[in-house]
């Protein structure tokens, strides 16, 4: 039964008909036999039996059958007459009523059971979707033409959710980044103020010392550093979507010393340690390095930023694979993945005088334009665990 409610439109209308006529050739060579038999014992009635029988003795070739004859119609009773006329007639159009009757079957058995259904769920998608509502599924899964017709009008649905949801996450999303423009360059912006009111205020009547001065050039110079580094933040997120990979062979002793290089750096910033872990490989892996390294730079320094005393970072390259695992002994994450890589996500308040909170974002971004994803967990017994996974693009 599968089978055929698979078979293709042009299959199922041939097997349609071939079956209906077959059908009405039998139907129809019984009606006429039928009609014929009671033709002959309508006749009989007004033969001269005597005639006929002497009839068919003085036939000479045994090998031919002698007819009724057809009596005239004043010989007949009126009742007679007009059921004569009737076998006549059925014997005369039975075989093109029943081939007509037969075609028009098929035709409606086929449009009931290979049209109707998706074309009703078609024209009620259509309705749906013209009225912004995409949260539904085309059923009909035959795999006829109709079929592949409803699939394909299925996966332009789900795209168009997919790019509904994304649209609306985008409009969040510069809803918070106007928000955040406002808020990070106001802070320091309004720091920076209140310092030069101080100086302006007290420098003039010699009411503040050296050692206060430079307390206050160097609090203005961090607010400073800290636009500095939210402007160049912001510059790598207005260039993000328009980013193309670059693809390059990478190998894993090119990895394990840049990512050492920058292990060096935050260790000597932060005063914490970090040990790098990894199974040397001969394989290679195709990627986008300068990705790669910026999504690494992301996670250690975030790592960093939440460890108590040591951080863990693993690397595990194949040619198809490269993943990158970020341990930290800290308090661990303290919301679901979906909200930590949300655009300026901060762990607590505090957080916002220190980064912007675009690093996981970005990450995130990145692995999924890489093939990827990115993994965050927390461990059994503390500290976060955070995995940049990256497909090869070539």
């Amino acid at each position: 039964m599968d089978k055929i409610k698979n078979l293709s439109l042009k299959k199922t209308i041939v097997l349609y008909m071939t079956i209906s006529l077959l059908v009405c050739f039998f139907l129809s060579v019984f009606i006429m036999k039928a009609a014929s038999n009671v033709q002959e014992y309508i006749w009989w009635k007004y033969v001269d039996q005597e005639k006929y029988f002497e009839m068919t003795r003085t036939e000479e070739d045994s090998r031919y059958v002698v007819d009724v004859p057809r009596p005239h119609s004043y010989e007949m009773e009126k009742l007679d007459y007009h059921i004569s006329e009737i076998c006549d007639f059925l014997q005369t159009f039975t075989v093109l009523i029943l081939s007509v009757a037969g075609s028009i079957i098929a035709v409606f058995l086929f449009y009931k059971h290979k049209l109707k259904n998706p074309i009703e769920e078609l024209e009620l998608a259509t309705q749906q979707i013209s009225h912004n509502h995409l949260d539904f599924h085309i059923t009909y899964e035959n795999q006829d033409e109709m079929g592949k017709l409803c699939q394909e009008f299925e996966r332009m649905r789900e795209q168009l959710a997919q790019n509904n949801h994304q649209l609306w996450k985008t409009i969040e999303e510069e809803k918070a980044l106007r928000a955040a423009i406002a808020h990070d360059i106001r802070s320091p912006l309004s720091v920076l103020e209140g310092y030069q009111e101080m100086l302006f205020e007290y420098l003039s009547q010699k009411e503040i010392d050296r050692e206060q001065i430079l307390e206050m050039v160097g609090e203005s110079r961090k607010q400073i550093e800290r636009m500095d580094v939210f402007v160049e933040t912001m510059r790598k997120m207005s260039s993000l979507d328009a980013r193309d990979l670059v693809a390059g062979e990478i190998t894993y002793e090119q990895l394990e010393t840049e990512i050492q290089t920058e292990v060096n750096v935050l260790e000597k910033k932060s005063g914490k340690s970090c040990h790098l872990k990894g199974v040397t490989t001969k394989e290679i892996f195709v990627g986008d390095k300068e990705v790669i390294l910026e999504v690494t730079e992301n996670l250690l320094s975030n790592a960093f930023r939440y460890a108590r005393k040591e951080v863990e970072i693993k690397v595990y390259l194949t040619a198809s694979e490269l993943k990158i695992r970020v341990k930290d002994d800290g308090a661990g994450l303290q919301a679901d993945k979906e909200e930590v890589t949300k655009l300026f996500y901060q762990q607590n308040i505090k957080d916002s005088l220190k980064h912007t909170g675009m690093g996981m974002y970005i990450s995130r971004l990145y692995c999924e334009k890489h093939g990827g994803q990115l993994l965050l967990e927390n461990e059994e017994y503390g500290g976060a665990v955070i995995t940049a996974v990256f497909h090869r693009i070539a």
